[in-house]
């Protein structure tokens, strides 16, 4: 391979390179870039450079919380032009990500305007308006006291931070993602009360196992709720820092129509959308490896939340389509612990315990530097009240010897002279304009003496007192979590002990009862008992009429207009037996189920079992008629 160049004399020199060694040299290069400089979160904010530099523009342009939403493409035009020369789209992304609910468990930017769904992405950042949220103050918080340092940005006219201070542990709460050259990371968020829990037993007990840190933190919180399903995945990653657990939707089983049952929907597994979820299972019951399902809706909404109703066709058990659901479906999926992270500009695969103890160096690391940087600025600001008070005990000849002197420098030697004063002092002094110098109030300089000295005296017990900093630390730990806290969202469990084939998929044909009462509720009850013919009615609404049939057998309702309309016992609520009092409560209104004439009222319902006699209609003014038996046949049945 030859690489041209071009010499001092503009004439060209053609310089012969080994392949193989150009490109090893230009892919390592290249690797090195994606996993420090984009993919991959320090371990310490757990931020990707991205990422923070968006909540440092944010915080520099003071879009914080109490301030109107700005423009996104003004937000990421900043980043763009001083900090993060990558293009406008990965940016956008990060933002957007940044402030769904979904995918972080303690947003960071509060995103104003279509920010996407977990099936659809986000309008254009023209579109769109952002600042920060209320949880983003706290990564940012102490910037401006020299808590970390600051390093060039990428063509070194200005600076940007190369790790926030992070008052809460970001990587764990908030997780992340990403894909570098060779590597990849993959982690989970949690709850940020929980592992605010843990980090304080690891400031008292640094020598704390994984067991009892795991008392504290139980496993991951996703944003999206659900169930986790196992957690020998979830400790193998606590451990090793790789590890696999399943995601289980909430699921709730409910009757959906008047004819109906169905499975709802209200949380789904982490990254999982109801749109994938619907054509998964259209094509499934396309092509026939799933049966039971007559129709999905998704009524998810702003005000209710996920709700995906899921209709069970009559005849089917619904616990059994369930379980196939989570089977073959989305409804169920599993989620690869990958925790991988800088620390200290090195990828790194980490468990529980290190990761919280990397996060705890760093917080108190953050923690003495800031307050060694409010020791100096209290220091400074008493030598200043020090010099003042000396000069002040005599006004006038300090005003004497500035109007005196011929220039400021004269002035600042007799000042030190006079007073015994130090330059900073004097400085201080000739800066102060003089109708300000003339007013001050000894007592208020002497009570802020007083203030400083004690300010002075705490700053100094938490800098040479390594309990006084761990409980500076744990305080300001306690505040965020009372601040940001949330209760859990996901439910462990650790094993559901049911498989799909333990439930029969159709509803067996075994005796029942139909019952109607006198408010026109039908129900179905599945025993073979007989029911009580009398005893307390707990829901005030006595039983009509009953009859026996079996599950998928049919019964007759008779009118008043001397009609005999057929059922399905299938089609009813299946209610459970009580041994005192049967009820249709909760059952289904009969005017769902049957069509009526006006004025005509259902007055029992009859048993249409081929082996019965037959029926018979009589009115009380002597109108009689024998119901056909052909018309009672199954074959007529549609």
């Amino acid at each position: 391979m030859a690489r041209r160049t071009a010499g001092d004399d503009l004439t060209e020199s053609i310089i012969d390179v080994d392949v193989s060694n150009e490109m090893e040299n230009s892919f390592l290069e290249y690797a090195y870039s994606v996993i420090y400089s984009r993919a991959l979160p320090d371990a310490r904010d757990g931020l990707k450079p991205v990422q923070r530099r968006i909540l440092y523009s944010m915080d520099d342009m003071n879009v914080r919380p109490d301030r109107p939403h700005v423009k996104s493409a003004r937000v990421v035009g900043q980043v763009m032009g001083q900090l993060h020369p990558h293009g406008d789209a990965a940016i956008y992304d990060a933002l957007v990500r940044l402030a769904q609910p979904w995918s972080m468990r303690l947003p960071l930017a509060d995103g104003h305007g279509n920010f996407g769904s977990l099936d659809a992405g986000p309008a254009a950042m023209r579109y769109t308006e952002c600042r920060m949220a209320p949880a983003a103050l706290a990564m940012v918080e102490g910037l401006g006291e020299d808590t970390v340092d600051f390093v060039p940005n990428y063509d070194g006219k200005a600076t940007e931070p190369g790790v926030l201070p992070a008052a809460f542990p970001n990587l764990l709460v908030n997780g992340a993602s990403g894909i570098a050259v060779g590597m990849a990371t993959n982690i989970p968020p949690h709850n940020l009360v929980e592992v605010i829990a843990a980090l304080k037993y690891l400031l008292k007990n640094p020598d704390a196992d994984l067991d009892k840190i795991m008392r504290y933190i139980p496993g991951p919180d996703l944003p999206t709720g659900g169930s986790i399903i196992g957690l020998d995945g979830v400790k193998s990653a606590y451990t090793s820092g790789r590890g696999t657990f399943r995601i289980r939707a909430r699921a709730t089983i409910e009757k959906v129509s008047p004819r109906r049952q169905g499975i709802v929907v209200t949380e789904l597994p982490y990254t999982v959308g109801p749109e994938k979820i619907i054509a998964q299972i259209k094509t499934l019951v396309q092509s026939k490896k799933l049966t039971g399902i007559a129709d999905v809706k998704d009524l998810t909404d702003l005000k209710n939340g996920t709700r995906l109703v899921i209709e069970i066709k009559n005849g089917f058990n619904p616990e059994a389509v369930l379980e196939r659901l989570y089977k073959m479906t989305k409804l169920q999926d599993s989620f690869a612990i990958n925790t991988v992270a800088l620390v200290e500009g090195q990828p790194r695969t980490l468990g529980l315990l290190e990761l919280l103890n990397v996060y705890l160096d760093h917080r108190l690391e953050v923690t003495l530097r800031r307050t060694k940087f409010r020791l100096g600025k209290a220091e400074e600001r008493l030598h200043l009240i020090e010099g003042l008070l000396l000069a002040i005990v005599d006004i006038d000849e300090v005003i004497a010897i500035i109007r005196s002197s011929d220039d400021t420098a004269s002035a600042r030697e007799r000042l030190m002279k006079a007073f015994d004063l130090d330059e900073p002092q004097a400085n201080y002094i000739l800066d102060m304009q003089l109708r300000r110098l003339t007013k001050f109030s000894r007592i208020e300089l002497e009570s802020e003496k007083d203030q400083l000295s004690s300010q002075i005296a705490e700053y100094t017990k938490i800098v040479t007192s390594d309990d006084e900093l761990r409980k500076v630390v744990a305080d300001e730990l306690t505040a965020v979590s009372k601040k940001y806290g949330t209760p859990r969202r996901t439910v462990l469990l650790g094993s559901t002990g049911i498989t799909a084939t333990d439930v029969p998929l159709e509803v067996p044909d075994e005796p029942c009862w139909i019952l109607m009462s006198a408010t026109g509720h039908l129900a179905r009850i599945d025993t073979t008992d007989p029911l009580p013919s009398d005893g307390p009615r707990a829901d005030h609404d006595v039983i009509t009429s009953a009859t026996r049939t079996t599950t998928r057998g049919e019964f007759g309702v008779i009118t008043s207009a001397g009609r005999l309309i057929r059922a399905r016992a299938i089609d009813l609520v299946s209610l459970p037996a009580t041994a005192t009092a049967p009820s249709t409560s909760g059952g289904s209104p009969l005017t769902d189920l049957i069509d009526l004439d006006a004025g005509e009222r259902a007055l029992a319902v009859v048993s249409l079992d081929g082996d019965g006699p037959e029926l018979a209609l009589g009115t009380r003014h002597g109108v009689v008629k024998r119901v056909n038996p052909e018309l009672l046949s199954r074959d007529c049945w549609e």
